[in-house]
C-alpha cells in the first residue's frame, strides 16, 4: 500500500482574505512523505505539477485536518479531484472516538513526548518575509509528527494527548485505515 502522509502552509489568513472558506486561501507549500520510497519531499505553489504524479498512485492520503482543510485547498489547484483518493484524517478519527477535536501538538506531546516547531501562523508571517527554508523545515516537522503519529495508532489502536499536565488516551479502530479501494483515477499522468 502507497501511502502518502502530507502537511500544507498557507500565503495568507482567514482575517486577510475576509473569508472561512479554506478555498479562498493561497498554498504555499506542500510537504510529504511517501511510504514507496521512505523520502520525505517539499514542493512550493510553482512545483505542484511535479507532486500530482505521486498523490495519484496513492493508495491513502494521511494528514491531520486533512479532510476539513488541506484536501480541499489541495484540490483547488488540481486538474481533478483529490478527494476520488481514500483519506485518512486523524483529527476526524480523533474526534469520531471523544467526540472533540485535539490539537496536533497535543497528540504529539502526550504520544510522542515531542512538540511541533512552530505554528502555521508563523509559517504564513515566513512567506511574507521570504523566509521559505524556515516554512519548509516547520512544515516537513509535522510530515514527520504526523507520520510518527499515525504509526503509532496503527501500532497500538489508540493515540494519547496531553492538557496541562493530564495525560489522556484516545481509543482508534485502526481495522480499515489500510484497507485498499477500488478507486482508480488518472488526471495528469498520460494514459
Amino acid at each position: 500500500m502507497r501511502k502518502i502522509v502530507f502537511d500544507i502552509e498557507t500565503k495568507n489568513t482567514f482575517s486577510e482574505v475576509n473569508s472561512t472558506d479554506v478555498t479562498d486561501l493561497d498554498l504555499s507549500l506542500i510537504a510529504i512523505h511517501d511510504s514507496e520510497t521512505e523520502e520525505y519531499y517539499s514542493y512550493f505553489q510553482e512545483d505542484l505539477p511535479e507532486l500530482w504524479p505521486r498523490l495519484e498512485k496513492a493508495d491513502l492520503l494521511i494528514g491531520y485536518n486533512s479532510d476539513h482543510f488541506d484536501i480541499p485547498l489541495l484540490n483547488k489547484y488540481y486538474p481533478g479531484d483529490l478527494t476520488a483518493i481514500k483519506s485518512l484524517d486523524i483529527l476526524k478519527e480523533i474526534k469520531k472516538s471523544i467526540g472533540r477535536r485535539i490539537k496536533l501538538d497535543q497528540v504529539a506531546e502526550g504520544t510522542l513526548n515531542i512538540k511541533k516547531s512552530g505554528h502555521g501562523l508563523e509559517a504564513v508571517k515566513w512567506w511574507k518575509d521570504g523566509e521559505l527554508d524556515k516554512i519548509k523545515k516547520y512544515c516537513l516537522d509535522d510530515v514527520r509528527i504526523t507520520k510518527e503519529v499515525y504509526d503509532f495508532a496503527i501500532e497500538n489502536g489508540l493515540l494519547k494527548y496531553k492538557e496541562g499536565s493530564k495525560l489522556s488516551e484516545i481509543k482508534l479502530d485502526t481495522s480499515n485505515w489500510e484497507q485498499i479501494s477500488n478507486q482508480a483515477m488518472n488526471h495528469t499522468l498520460p494514459f
